[in-house]
């Protein structure tokens, strides 16, 4: 039984992985629907038959290639699938089948059309982080792994600490370097995971970050002036956090009775 679950929370994501596809193309375009007209062709606008509409499998048995006009489709498309079906086999891995996997399902979700979109646009919908934030803090009545004082915490820390960040550098360099939008999503994060997960993720999104503006700042020679979307880095590290927290913390008390040792 536990077996026919995984398999189903795993094909389960894949087909949520496909209409996130269709939310993370068309979200962006004001005034595009995200549910009508039904998934099309990016590029000869023709819809698509259901029988090619499979997540993943579809990709593969047409090589890549629209069905009716033989142009290439992008690798993001079988690519988001596959991970939001891994995303859900790892949430039924860890919660079963139960509020925390549909509530962090949700979330998880959230996490990789903000993602894909910051990658392509360098924006954060607000239509997901500010409903997000409220869903967060409502689900923690009913989540047993973060109380609601710790989310309504989480989303007051989250969103002033990099509120404060934001208007410290601007104050300091007269431009702005950190979005409104990573503003709320880290508010949102804090809905979700609790105030106790944003030391973890705003450490781990900052290093990750410097380390790959670095190698963009080399690659594009524009100094300083390089721009790289943050919004992904907050939400890797998230995602890290709501997996593996039972062995962050476990490190983090290693560490420091390590140092009350020394």
């Amino acid at each position: 039984m536990i077996l026919l679950f995984s398999i189903t929370s795993f094909f389960f994501g894949g087909i949520v992985g496909s209409f996130l596809n269709v939310v993370i193309l068309r979200l962006p375009e004001e005034g595009e629907s995200i549910v009508f007209p039904p998934s099309r062709c990016p590029s000869c606008k023709t819809a698509i038959r259901w029988y090619d509409n499979i997540p993943i499998l579809s990709f593969i048995l047409l090589a890549g290639k629209c069905r009716a006009c033989r142009l290439p489709i992008s690798w993001q498309y079988p690519l988001v699938e596959f991970c939001m079906a891994l995303l859900s086999l790892a949430l039924y891995t860890k919660f079963g089948l139960s509020f925390e996997f549909f509530f962090y399902f949700l979330f998880t979700a959230s996490l990789l059309v903000i993602i894909f979109i910051d990658i392509h646009h360098q924006i954060i919908p607000d239509v997901i982080s500010l409903p997000g934030i409220v869903i967060g803090f409502a689900g923690s009545f009913l989540n047993a792994q973060v109380s609601w004082q710790q989310s309504g915490f989480g989303v007051l820390i989250g969103g002033g600490i990099l509120y404060a960040i934001a208007t410290s550098y601007y104050l300091f360099t007269g431009r702005e370097g950190m979005g409104g939008g990573d503003i709320k999503l880290l508010g949102m994060i804090g809905g979700f995971l609790g105030w106790q997960s944003l030391l973890f993720i705003i450490f781990t999104s900052s290093l990750t970050g410097t380390v790959v503006g670095l190698f963009a700042m080399i690659q594009q020679g524009k100094g300083g002036k390089t721009r790289i979307p943050f919004g992904p880095f907050l939400a890797f590290s998230a995602l890290l956090f709501l997996f593996f927290q039972d062995n962050i913390f476990r490190l983090w008390y290693a560490y420091l009775t390590m140092g009350v040792g020394m």
